[in-house]
């Protein structure tokens, strides 16, 4: 059983402090306009709820109407640390939350680890200390109800966008209904906070990134693109999940999907100028949740 890392920091850590905080970040009232009629994945990023959880919860209630019961949400989470050298496959067990257990799909990680050998690896140890994946699952639990899951860490490799177009055709040559989930945050933005200041402080940084920088990898993902996605990152930074957003796309290509949506683009600064900023544009990240 992998157990909360981040529970009571990133989101609240009890079952009704985390339905509350739920309900916070909920404010889809509507559909986006322009989303395909049968989504099979999606973006979203993986800061603590009250900086990115809004724009999450747009992508899971945007295709919600949409998923069928009895899914597998197949995550591909970015890697923030070392010793994470491979695709690795939390493959039996469960992942515990505030709201419940969500379990592991352990067929369809079986199958995966037999199918997609040189591209995946059986490695629980690669997500104890990792978030990404884990931020998602009180919101999956809490819109989609009862699910299981196939969590992949997936550090940024030339190779992603294969592992990504594998996953998704075992899944179809087995007959597997799945929905895909990638993680990511876009660029990380200041000197103090992230050494990346190449346009100074002040509004002109904070158009940039959000007018230019982030764009060039929304852009890609909207295009799937997925073979260019780890270069560009590793360029521009503006993706701290370049793996797993390389292998979310590949797999929606895979999947049939003709293109992704955006539903919400902004930074953690324009979410809490008033909590945090006030008039002072300082360190801040990029976020974006795409439908595909």
């Amino acid at each position: 059983m992998r157990h909360p890392i981040v529970a009571g920091r990133f989101y609240s850590g009890t079952e009704r402090g985390c339905r509350q905080h739920l309900q916070r970040v909920d404010g889809a009232v509507e559909q986006p306009a322009g989303l395909p009629a049968h989504p099979v994945a999606g973006i979203v990023p993986h800061a603590g709820w009250d900086f990115s959880g809004h724009v999450a919860m747009r992508v899971y209630r945007a295709v919600q109407p949409k998923v069928s019961p009895g899914t597998t949400f197949v995550l591909f989470g970015a890697v923030h640390s070392f010793g994470v050298p491979r695709a690795s496959v939390y493959a039996r067990g469960g992942w515990e939350t505030p709201l419940g257990t969500l379990m592991v799909d352990e067929e369809l990680a079986a199958l995966l680890l037999a199918q997609a050998r040189g591209l995946l690896i059986d490695d629980t140890g690669a997500h104890l200390s990792e978030h990404s994946i884990e931020v998602q699952l009180p919101m999956l639990k809490y819109v989609f109800g009862e699910c299981r899951i196939v969590p992949i860490a997936a550090p940024p490799r030339s190779d992603s966008h294969e592992l990504g177009r594998r996953v998704a055709e075992i899944a179809q040559q087995a007959d597997r209904q799945v929905f895909v989930v990638g993680t990511t945050d876009l660029t990380h933005y200041g000197e103090r906070g992230y050494s990346f200041a190449p346009k100074g402080t002040g509004q002109t940084a904070l158009d940039w990134v959000k007018k230019e920088n982030d764009q060039r990898m929304i852009n890609l993902m909207r295009e799937l693109r997925a073979e260019e996605i780890v270069a560009e990152a590793a360029a521009r930074q503006n993706a701290c999940g370049a793996g797993a957003v390389a292998a979310t796309v590949a797999a929606a290509r895979q999947l049939g999907s003709p293109g992704g949506r955006a539903v919400e683009c902004t930074t953690s600064y324009d979410v809490l100028r008033d909590q945090l900023y006030g008039d002072t544009v300082g360190d801040f990240v990029g976020y974006v949740g795409m439908v595909f």
